[in-house]
């Protein structure tokens, strides 16, 4: 029965493992949703967010305003080049 079995020791070992990894995920998004909705109804009610958001999403700007961009250096020297 521990080796011969349909549900033996190792295949019960796998799908407690399976499940937890099914557990993990669940929870990191329900986490995800939480903040989602937690933005959603900041967006809805708070016009200072509303703004803010569509300056960094949308990179509008007031008249008279610049806007500048500025590229992170460190993304790019993080992925290796290739060999000649």
């Amino acid at each position: 029965m521990l080796f011969f079995d349909q549900r033996d020791y190792f295949q019960q070992k796998a799908s407690s493992e399976e499940l937890k990894k099914y557990e993990t995920a669940t929870k990191y998004y329900q986490d995800e949703i939480n903040k989602t909705k937690e933005q959603l109804d900041n967006l809805q009610n708070n016009p200072a967010s509303i703004e803010k958001f569509a300056r960094e999403r949308y990179l509008l700007k007031r008249e008279g305003e610049e806007v500048y961009l500025f590229e992170d250096t460190a993304v790019k020297k993080a992925v290796p080049e290739e060999k000649k």
